[in-house]
């Protein structure tokens, strides 16, 4: 890993996720990995670019007046991080985020946040399609069950873990939270 050409990308680590709408979750962890992740990359000196998702719509978890708009503390931004808002699963639509990326010549992204099957996914896929070397943290990520169109539940891990097998070698590679630092240590 290039250090000088990556970033850290903390992708909607919100409050509105504790919410008991979203039903049962997996990976409990993913917080505390995203916190320590953020805790070796700033000590090394790494650029971190937080993204927060924000609603028009004052009936959402995510509207800026409400409080699950907050970034978890576990995330919380520091003084010279980014934070870009966005509106739609994708933190590269409606916002200036590859253009920030391009103009400091970042060339390798490493993912992070909530949830897997959507915002996670979704930039995951751009950030690959637009040609970043991109890494996303399978244990960093974690999923809520949900249902199909022909009612057929899926449990949060089986979400989390074919989502994230419809990423690997193809938009991304799945890396673990110890095989980054690992990495990150190393470079």
């Amino acid at each position: 890993m290039d250090k000088e050409h990556a970033a850290l990308l903390i992708v909607d680590v919100q409050e509105a996720f504790e919410d008991d709408k979203w039903g049962d979750r997996n990976n409990p962890d993913a917080e505390k990995n995203i916190e320590k992740i953020l805790a070796v990359w700033r000590e090394h000196g790494g650029r971190v670019i937080h993204i927060q998702h924000l609603s028009d719509h004052p009936e959402s978890l995510f509207y800026r007046e409400n409080k699950g708009f907050a970034i978890k503390r576990e995330a919380k931004p520091i003084e010279g991080e980014a934070v870009i808002t966005k509106k739609v699963n994708s933190a590269f639509i409606g916002t200036n985020l590859e253009e920030r990326l391009k103009a400091d010549q970042i060339t390798e992204l490493v993912i992070a946040g909530l949830t897997t099957p959507h915002c996670v996914s979704t930039t995951t896929r751009m950030s690959g399609n637009l040609g970043f070397s991109t890494y996303l943290v399978s244990d960093a990520t974690a999923a809520f069950g949900m249902a199909d169109e022909k009612g057929r539940y899926y449990d949060p891990e089986t979400i989390h873990t074919v989502s994230l097998a419809t990423l690997h070698d193809e938009f991304a590679q799945v890396v673990t939270t110890e095989q980054l630092i690992k990495e990150i240590e190393k470079s």
